[in-house]
């Protein structure tokens, strides 16, 4: 049965964005594709990484994080992150890998890529729980203890503060900062929370690339529902409808991206694999964001029952 003739007439009429070729998306879900199968537009750099369990998966990508900041910390330069709060255990082994090396982070400056927000922009308090600069507190900032990243050196997506990521991510790279960006990749392929159907708005790649931020972005109804699921247990009702974010003018500058896709659940169900395949197979496009990944260097670490074959079981 093809998904675009059960589509017309139905309640998911107009529900995916316009820009999306449904057709061509389900063929980068084909079974037989192979994630070692390189493909034309994937920067020579970027290499996807399997990881067979959760504990690897946080493992590796803590150890590329902290290995980052170790390396600059050898090359006695700045380094500037981009953060995502999501995926998480990486950060309790990043923390790690740096008090095992004695590493100490007063030479790194981080950007956090977004923020939940009303319609103007403004945030969560910094205490609130579901806050993003409450969980990186706890899971990063603080857990590091006196070999930290300097509080004023720390930046989050408020209202006021967005606005200056351009100016004080160029003025880093003047001084040859390394920029890295950590990202994991949503339901409907943003990163940050850079949606697909923003592409709209653009009359062409170029200018949409030129976007550095958004406050108060509305969000899709599958990325509440992708956060309802993962941060709020299920309770659609606790979830922000807008947030605060980065947009492709500033995580298309990174010089290495660190990424995480480990939407698996139990029982074979999970949420993340046609995101997986679409952003390793599609090709760049704005109207899907994370196509825009393998154009740049860095790594790619998934579980691997996102592989699939992504195929219909009742479980």
């Amino acid at each position: 049965m093809d998904f675009n003739s059960t589509v017309k007439g139905s309640m998911l009429e107009g529900f995916y964005p316009a820009g999306w070729d449904m057709a061509k998306i389900d063929a980068c879900c084909d079974p037989n594709n192979k994630v070692e199968e390189r493909q034309s537009f994937w920067n020579d750099g970027f290499t996807p990484v399997r990881c067979e369990n959760i504990g690897e998966f946080d493992t590796y990508m803590g150890h590329e994080i902290a290995l980052e900041i170790k390396a600059a910390r050898d090359r006695n330069e700045k380094i500037a992150f981009i953060l995502p709060v999501g995926p998480m255990g990486m950060y309790k082994w990043a923390v790690y890998f740096l008090k095992e090396w004695k590493v100490k982070c007063d030479h790194v400056y981080t950007f956090n890529m977004d923020e939940w927000s009303d319609g103007e922009g403004n945030t969560l308090p910094a205490t609130d729980p579901a806050a993003f600069q409450n969980a990186m507190r706890e899971a990063f900032f603080n857990p590091l203890g006196e070999l930290t990243v300097p509080e004023n050196q720390r930046n989050f997506a408020t209202r006021d503060n967005l606005p200056t990521y351009p100016e004080k991510i160029a003025a880093l790279k003047a001084e040859g900062a390394k920029l890295v960006l950590v990202y994991g990749i949503g339901r409907m392929c943003h990163i940050a929370f850079w949606e697909p159907h923003f592409a709209a708005e653009f009359e062409s790649v170029d200018e949409w690339k030129k976007q550095c931020y958004r406050l108060g972005a509305k969000l899709h109804p599958l990325t509440i529902e992708q956060n309802a699921i993962t941060s709020f247990k299920s309770r659609t009702t606790l979830v922000p409808c807008r947030a605060n974010t980065i947009g492709p003018g500033l995580f298309l500058q990174a010089d290495y991206a660190i990424g995480g896709a480990d939407g698996a659940f139990n029982r074979g169900m999970q949420w993340q694999g046609m995101s997986f395949w679409t952003t390793l197979r599609h090709g760049p496009n704005m109207w899907i964001t994370s196509t825009f990944i393998p154009t740049l260097p860095g790594k790619l670490f998934y579980l691997k029952d996102l592989e699939g074959p992504l195929v219909a079981e009742c479980n």
